[in-house]
């Protein structure tokens, strides 16, 4: 070595952010099919994104399930992934929130062998005429009942709200509304008997 030459400084070790290596084992699956690779990220966000689901509500074996799905479907999307519009964890966690809302209005959805096919039977005029008349004793039930105790009635069961949208909009107490409520209703059993 020269005298005049300065020594030489060790190689610089390149520090990567946890993010640029999920990135790189992402970009590892998208290019090589990285099976290293893919199980790093699996033991990772797996457990996470199963852990995710079941805050939200789903039971485990609904969130094992589902995660199950959105690590397959990182291993066959991966090219999809674009470091620029998210992180991987936020790319990640994005197609489990989608994944579970699929499954809440899958089983929301009534599945075809659960629909009915052709002509509905016509029912019997006796059930018929038994409907009408049983209609018709409801109406003069709720019209005797009190205006607090009808008009709260027809907002929870003909209008669908909850009895926190009710209070919500009438202003009134959450206990008020279901003490109204339960006595309505004990009023039009005893009317329908």
């Amino acid at each position: 070595m020269a005298q005049n030459e300065p020594p030489k400084a060790p190689p610089v070790k390149e520090e990567t952010t946890p993010e640029a290596h999920w990135v790189n084992l992402v970009q590892a699956v998208k290019t090589r099919k990285d099976q290293r690779a893919f199980a790093s990220l699996f033991a990772h966000f797996a457990p996470r994104v199963k852990a995710f689901l079941m805050k939200s509500g789903a039971d485990p074996a609904l969130a094992e399930e589902v995660a199950q799905d959105v690590m397959a479907t990182l291993w066959h999307k991966a090219h999809m992934f674009d470091p620029e519009r998210a992180s991987v964890a936020t790319w990640i966690f994005t197609i489990a929130r989608n994944r579970r809302i699929d499954v809440l209005r899958k089983s929301r959805r009534p599945e075809p062998e659960d629909l009915p096919w052709g002509p509905e039977h016509e029912p019997d005029q006796a059930d018929t005429i038994a409907l009408q008349q049983e209609s018709e004793q409801l109406g003069k039930a709720l019209a005797a009942l009190p205006e607090n105790q009808r008009v709260l009635i027809e907002r929870a069961y003909f209008g669908e709200f909850s009895h926190s949208e009710i209070a919500a909009e009438t202003g009134l107490p959450l206990g008020t509304i279901k003490s109204r409520i339960r006595l309505a209703l004990e009023r039009l059993r005893q009317e329908m008997n």
